[in-house]
């Protein structure tokens, strides 16, 4: 195992704990607002876990109870970028990173989640929250507008309801978060409900859930046939594996499987 801290600044902790990465922005003083290394940081330690099989999930939260994530630091004078002939932005390489990960990204909301910390938490393919977590996109009373944050949100939440937390600024409470799909689960006690998500999902198939998550994101934009032609292709590599082959003889062999992850 590599040193799980090696990857750590004063901004970001980067642990290991067994086998999940948990990210934690550790700037409680700014409301975990995100600067330019938190940013750069977790982009690194998401692309490195890709070639990490002893990582199997990676959680991404906020120190303290108040907010996991405020957004853009608007005390920094460059909030949104430190070069502007640069036309990747930092924001923008996470979201980058995040979509091409197949290790699952899950989002313990333990505070406020707004602007782009929506990104942050929209950009996991899980999410659980603290009943006082509120969320919001009030980047329209800066004169800004959450444009980064609709290319891993708009798909999430229906679209009257997007369209009146970018226009109105206003934010939702964790019980309407979790009404409209943001969030899959609301609990006062966050960090035993994200246990209970990670102990339903460290037990299954390494193989099956890193390919699987790879079919996901790939069949979201595609048109019906297109998904069709890939799928019925993908399913026959799902069978190769020796996770499949050892499902199958636990099943019918009616024990657990011991999984290889290959």
């Amino acid at each position: 195992m590599n040193n799980p801290n090696s990857s750590s600044t004063p901004e970001l902790s980067v642990e290991q704990r067994g086998p999940v990465l948990w990210l934690t922005i550790t700037r409680e003083e700014r409301r975990n607002a995100m600067s330019h290394g938190v940013l750069a940081g977790m982009t690194q330690a998401i692309s490195a876990a890709q070639g990490q099989r002893d990582i199997r999930a990676i959680v991404i939260t906020g120190a303290g109870a108040k907010a996991f994530c405020a957004g853009a630091d608007l005390q920094s004078a460059q909030a949104f970028t430190t070069d502007y002939s640069e036309p990747h932005g930092h924001l923008a390489q996470l979201l980058r990173a995040a979509r091409a990960s197949y290790v699952p990204l899950i989002a313990r909301v333990n505070g406020a989640c707004m602007a782009g910390g929506m990104g942050l938490m929209s950009m996991c393919d899980m999410a659980v929250a603290a009943r006082h977590a509120v969320f919001g996109l009030p980047e329209v009373k800066v004169g800004v507008f959450p444009a980064q944050v609709l290319s891993v949100l708009q798909h999430l939440i229906p679209r009257r309801t997007l369209n009146e937390m970018c226009l109105t600024g206003e934010p939702i409470t964790s019980a309407q978060a979790l009404e409209v799909g943001l969030v899959n689960y609301v609990d006062d006690d966050v960090d035993a409900k994200l246990q209970w998500l990670l102990d339903r999902l460290l037990d299954k198939s390494p193989a099956a859930i890193r390919r699987g998550l790879y079919t996901l994101k790939k069949v979201e934009a595609m048109a019906f046939e297109e998904s069709m032609s890939f799928t019925e292709s993908q399913i026959a590599l799902f069978t190769l594996t020796e996770d499949a082959k050892e499902g199958q003889k636990a099943f019918q062999e009616k024990r657990k499987p011991n999984w290889v992850g290959q």
